[in-house]
């Protein structure tokens, strides 16, 4: 099974690839930052495969995340049971409504239930919903409303929906893993541990070629 890896940002990519070296299988992009950029990307990356005749048979969303504390503390894996577009929809004056409220479109993607359960025993991820977010949360106001709206969420990011968006266009399943880097809420630097999030990254992926291998896409149908 041929498997295309979509990360945010080059350094992303590096880390991940670090752990695929020799493997011709596995091909890692950096799709560029948000939903939209990232699904584009994706969607090429797709196309192109199944134009050349080697289509890909999973699609990953990977990279660094903030982690809805006290449940996904910086330097933990969380691997998406779902993947969720947290701002798509409007504000009204009762709250927040998302997209499908409003009697169109989708906001969540579920990966297959038993690659998430691979997943997690193999690297020791914790499952639980990952959010897409257009714009990342800077305020403990709004970390505690996302957290209500959505109470499985481990972890915020900006590209998973994008990306799962183009694997569901082309047919294929997606799973979302990711590196906890710092807390969702107020924005803090210092509190960031970006170095020990892609060293934690690498770790993960290359865990993961036997929970790939002892997955079957027909246990999830």
């Amino acid at each position: 099974m041929r498997i295309l890896v979509a990360t945010a940002v080059p350094v992303e990519r590096d880390a991940v690839a670090r752990a695929f070296e020799g493997e011709p299988g596995v091909v890692v992009i950096a799709a560029g930052v948000g939903p939209a950029l990232a699904a584009a990307s994706t969607a090429t990356a797709l196309t192109t495969a199944a134009l050349s005749g080697a289509p890909y048979g999973l699609v990953v969303s990977a990279g660094i995340a903030g982690g809805f504390q006290p449940h996904a503390p910086v330097g933990s894996l969380v691997v998406a049971d779902e993947i969720t577009a947290a701002d798509l929809g409007a504000e009204t004056a009762d709250g927040f409504l998302p997209v499908t409220e409003l009697g169109f479109g989708t906001v969540t993607h579920r990966p297959p239930e038993a690659l998430v359960r691979e997943v997690a025993t193999a690297t020791g991820a914790r499952a639980g919903a990952v959010l897409t977010v257009s714009t990342v949360t800077g305020t403990a106001a709004r970390a505690t409303a996302l957290r209500e709206r959505h109470p499985t969420a481990l972890a915020e990011a900006m590209e998973g929906f994008g990306v799962a968006e183009a694997a569901a266009a082309h047919g294929v399943p997606v799973l979302e893993l990711r590196a906890v880097s710092n807390p969702v809420g107020p924005r803090d630097r210092t509190a960031w541990r970006i170095g020990d999030a892609l060293a934690a990254l690498t770790e993960a992926f290359g865990k993961l070629s036997p929970a790939l291998e002892s997955w079957n896409q027909h246990d999830d149908a």
